[in-house]
């Protein structure tokens, strides 16, 4: 399995944990009015959503990086 793959995969099993975090949290709130406060959805939706996002925008970083380390593993494979 190449690197890209490896990463895509781990990616996707992290923002589904961090999602179901999300959920969790979402339905704890919506079924416990009296124990969160009034801005507890909004604070759990930018928390993250933030984190998230933030960890998309590195996976890519990281995609590209794994890209290239597969083209050069590729080439370092062919070469004698």
């Amino acid at each position: 399995m190449s690197k890209k793959a490896r990463l895509v995969l781990a990616m996707v099993v992290i923002e589904a944990g961090l999602a179901g975090i999300w959920w969790y949290l979402a339905r704890f709130g919506m079924a416990n009015p009296d124990r969160v406060t009034a801005d507890f959805q909004a604070v759990v939706g930018q928390t993250m959503g933030m984190a998230m996002g933030g960890l998309l925008g590195i996976g890519l970083i990281l995609f590209l990086v794994a890209a290239r380390n597969d083209r050069n593993a590729a080439q370092n494979k062919t070469r004698p």
